[in-house]
């Protein structure tokens, strides 16, 4: 062998030797992890190379939807909402600066849709029942009329320098189960920007928020079938760095003589709002999706529709009771129908 030949081959020897002393990059993978948290599965997913930090942001996650359920839930004894609800006519009540911050994102939306989105719409709570106490029964017209005086966002005072609420009349009850979840989203989302991670998805019942990409692309979200089984989606969108929040009639609901009645309460009627099957809203901040979802499917399709074309950074995508599906203009020629919605009762 000559010399020259003998170098080279010493060479590429060595570099083979470098090569296998160096590991390889660690490829991104998904990390996913669930529980279950407000009620609903709470899914956490992370694109990343490190599935330790993910795990242990995820844990954080966990940890503050817990936290805040404890503030904010009806269910829970002590918490904030239990306790204004305890006092209502009687005196302002200490609350959380967070649950501040969900009355006035609250309030925000109740001004936009004319008073139908009403946190003090938990007056009727023991009337109608789609929660754990489901019984499939119809109140009486009177007993609903009773309380409908009790229904009024303008009666609940929040004093931020005080750090406390009211709910002026007694008999009222706030209930913030169609804004609390979405701001419990967006909290996760600080936690895990604050943790490190830029590519992952938080899905919390119909609320979710995606940051990033998903490997090489955007995260594509799927918009529910109302009619359809649970699992079925009739459209898609391409997102990133957005909120989506969905409102359906589809989730906590009971058929009595071929009508539905669903959870999603009307607070000028005392009943089901009609209308609209579901309503999605994309935008950038959860707690904004969240109630704008429920808030447009209480003021019906086109009054909705025209609300959402007003607000900025907001879109939607609406199915009306008749099957139909409204698209805001935002959305034209990005959302991707795969097949018309099923059409049934």
């Amino acid at each position: 062998m000559s010399t020259r030949l003998s170098a080279l081959v010493l060479l590429s020897l060595a570099l083979l030797a470098c090569e296998s002393s160096t590991s390889p990059p660690e490829q991104a993978t998904l990390v996913e992890r669930s529980r279950v948290s407000m009620g609903s599965e709470l899914n956490l997913t992370a694109w990343t190379a490190d599935e330790a930090k993910a795990t242990a942001a995820f844990e954080a996650v966990f940890a503050e939807f817990d936290r805040l359920d404890a503030l904010m839930s009806v269910w829970r004894e002590g918490s904030d909402i239990v306790r204004l609800n305890a006092a209502a006519g009687e005196k302002p009540v200490p609350v959380s600066r967070e649950t501040r911050e969900v009355l006035h994102a609250a309030r925000q939306i109740s001004d936009w849709t004319g008073g139908k989105f009403d946190v003090t719409f938990g007056a009727l709570s023991g009337l109608w029942k789609f929660d754990q106490d489901l019984d499939g029964r119809i109140p009486s017209r009177a007993d609903v009329e009773a309380k409908l005086p009790l229904i009024d966002y303008e009666q609940l005072v929040v004093d931020d320098r005080a750090g406390t609420a009211f709910l002026k009349k007694k008999g009222m009850r706030a209930h913030l189960g169609g804004i609390g979840k979405g701001y419990a989203v967006d909290r996760g989302v600080a936690i895990l920007r604050a943790r490190g991670l830029k590519d992952f998805m938080i899905q919390s019942g119909g609320d979710m928020y995606v940051a990033g990409s998903h490997g090489s692309r955007p995260w594509r979200v799927g918009i529910r079938d109302p009619r359809g089984p649970a699992d079925h989606s009739f459209a898609a969108l391409d997102l990133t760095d957005a909120a989506m929040s969905t409102s359906g009639d589809y989730e906590r609901f009971f058929i009595k003589d071929g009508k539905r009645y669903h959870h999603i309460i009307d607070p000028d009627l005392g009943e089901p709002a009609r209308g609209s099957r579901s309503v999605t809203i994309v935008a950038t901040r959860s707690t904004l999706a969240d109630g704008l979802s429920t808030g447009v499917f209480l003021i019906g399709p086109d009054k909705g529709m025209a609300l959402i074309e007003r607000l900025p950074d907001v879109e939607g995508v609406i199915v009306t009771e008749k099957n139909n599906v409204l698209v805001s203009s935002g959305l034209a020629g990005r959302l991707m129908v795969k097949t018309p919605p099923t059409d049934a009762p």
